[in-house]
């Protein structure tokens, strides 16, 4: 038999805000930040006001949970499409503060023009975004939420209205104010999905339904979910996770939360988020999304998000029922998932662990998932004392440099992340990590594979990456300097110049691609830089052989043969390049490509 999967109806304007301020729809709170340009509410409140079409609301009502005592309780409503339509018309008409991307509440005040509205010019500006000049005009009214409140007087507006602008005509305006306030009778489409559908198909639908307009992720799903949770304290759990996001990229929001939500600033969760007012972390700022994942995947041997809407939905995985003791140990279980990344004493020393194997910058970055892992795996092993606290720290550094190298969670990356803590429950975290490296890290890997990803021509590349982090955490020099450190150009936004420079080789016919390798590139000093210009590497190379004979300053700041080689070494750059012009270039490009592959190896191998 086939289950029907939605019932499509339609609801007024007013119905709809009714019914969310009653709490019979639960949207994410409007905490959450509204993302719409307010000339996107003036254009619905336009749309509305002519009858066009806006779209449906897409609403989801949550399985009926069987509680303790063996009734069961019918689930709430949750607005899963139409979040944004449904916030503008709570600011527009209701008059509700929302809170813009910057975390700061404003209202949004649409202004409307009686005047514009009498006439038959299509293209007349009805509505505006409120500013200065509808304050100052008598003809707009400058806030339409003041027409919609139940107390409003017509006869007392039209009469103070037509007093202001005499050439209005008060039977007009009664017509047009009429108009005006039939935007609450409007009728929305709105789609209610079968509470009786599987979580998975329900998912499945957000995620469609989000892939036009406004991005939103499974993540986002879950965060709706909890947010509209009272009895579990999900929504000042949806709250922690939103503000420990926010705190990891400004700081200085934790003042703005103290003074503005002084309900959450009494909460347990407050005194756990202090640290990040002084927080400089930049390699690893998690996102609402990395927050949820890390906190369920070392919580439950799961890894997709969609599960974690299941159980918090009270889902019994084997007799598929819904129970509200589930409900209750799964939120009680995400709350201490949370509470243990945000912890500092956590995160610190993750970061460490990351950043002591070379990753000291977000230039180095470019894989969140493989991030996100390493700190799951940091907690799980924290947790269980599988290993020694000393081992904790080489085991996430490998896992995280393998999981970068070979691509690990960058395809489908939930059902890697559930493949490899299956095998982790099962063999053990040591016996997994070995079996993986001896299935992928062959001989053929390091010689072939590795030397194949660097011959691309961008900088975020992964295994160029891992290149840097090799250098930085082996202490090399830049090219050419026996004083200033790669990890020291990186740290200060320092650039990767070209070994080959690029103008030497345009002027000898090379294309982009060509002089744009990654194996072109090296970090220098920029005085370095300068001085090398366009000159081809036989001929400043070979100064600064000369320079350690003449001990005369002028290409870099070596001065011993010995130290120049080991630089040059360092820096993957075989000596021969004393002798390279432009017709050695590719020559060059596949022994550096050798010479970094060895670097990464020996870096792997030596976590």
């Amino acid at each position: 038999m086939i289950v029907e999967k939605y019932n499509p109806n339609s609801l007024s304007v007013s119905a709809i805000l009714g019914l969310i301020a009653s709490g019979d729809i639960a949207i994410p709170e409007i905490q959450r930040p509204f993302v719409w340009k307010k000339t996107q509410v003036r254009d619905l409140l336009d749309s509305l006001y002519k009858g066009y079409p806006t779209g449906y609301l897409i609403i989801w009502k949550n399985p009926n949970v069987k509680l303790k005592d063996g009734s069961v309780s019918g689930g709430k409503k949750i607005l899963i499409d139409g979040q944004q339509r449904v916030t503008a018309l709570m600011t527009a008409i209701a008059g509700i503060y929302v809170v813009n991307e910057f975390y700061k509440k404003e209202r949004i005040r649409i202004a409307f023009n009686p005047f514009e509205a009498l006439s038959n010019d299509k293209d007349a500006e009805i509505f505006a975004v409120q500013d200065q000049s509808h304050l100052k005009s008598k003809k707009w009214i400058p806030d339409i939420a003041e027409i919609f409140k139940n107390n409003f007087s017509v006869f007392g507006f039209i009469t103070k209205y037509c007093a202001d602008n005499p050439d209005m005509n008060p039977e007009d305006l009664d017509k047009i104010l009429t108009n005006l306030r039939s935007i609450g009778n409007r009728l929305m489409g709105v789609i209610e999905l079968s509470e009786n559908l599987d979580i998975d198909i329900v998912t499945d639908i957000f995620i469609r339904i989000n892939s036009k307009g406004t991005s939103l992720s499974q993540g986002d799903f879950v965060m709706s979910k909890i947010a509209a949770d009272e009895s579990f304290g999900g929504n000042t759990l949806r709250k922690a996770i939103d503000y420990f996001a926010h705190l990891c990229v400004e700081p200085s929001f934790y003042d703005y939360i103290k003074e503005n939500d002084t309900e959450f600033a009494s909460s347990e969760y407050m005194n756990k988020l202090a640290w990040l007012k002084d927080d400089k972390e930049t390699v690893y700022n998690p996102e609402c999304d990395d927050v949820l994942r890390v906190a369920f995947m070392h919580m439950y041997p799961r890894a997709k998000l969609a599960d974690l809407v299941s159980l918090l939905s009270g889902r019994d995985f084997e007799t598929r029922e819904y129970k509200i003791d589930i409900t209750e140990d799964t939120y009680a279980k995400l709350k201490q998932g949370v509470l243990n990344v945000i912890n500092q004493n956590n995160f610190t020393q993750f970061m460490l662990a990351i950043k002591s194997a070379g990753f000291v910058s977000s230039k180095l970055v470019n894989s969140k998932m493989a991030l996100d892992f390493a700190y799951a795996l940091y907690l799980r092993l924290a947790k269980s004392k599988e290993v020694s606290v000393s081992e904790i720290k080489r085991i996430v550094q490998k896992w995280y440099v393998l999981a970068v190298l070979t691509g690990r969670y960058s395809s489908s990356p939930e059902t890697a992340f559930y493949r490899d803590i299956r095998q982790i429950n099962e063999n053990g975290v040591v016996a997994t990590l070995q079996g993986i490296e001896a299935a992928t890290l062959s001989d053929n890997f390091w010689d072939v594979a590795v030397v194949q990803n660097l011959a691309y021509t961008s900088t975020v590349n992964p295994t160029y990456q891992v290149y840097l982090a090799a250098q930085v955490q082996g202490n090399d020099m830049s090219l050419l300097s026996n004083n200033i450190t790669i990890r020291y150009l990186i740290e200060m936004g320092g650039d990767v110049h070209h070994i080959f420079p690029k103008e030497y080789l345009k002027s000898n016919g090379l294309s982009k691609n060509l002089y744009n390798q990654d194996a072109n590139y090296a970090y220098l000093d920029t005085q370095v830089n300068k001085s090398i210009g366009k000159k081809a590497p036989n001929v400043y190379f070979s100064e600064a052989v000369k320079q350690c004979e003449t001990k005369q300053i002028t290409c870099g700041s070596i001065i011993d043969l010995d130290e120049l080689k080991r630089n040059l070494d360092a820096n993957c750059i075989p000596f021969e390049v004393c002798n390279y012009s432009y017709e050695n270039y590719e020559e060059f490009l596949i022994a550096r490509r050798k010479m970094m592959a060895a670097k990464i190896k020996k870096f792997y191998y030596g976590l």
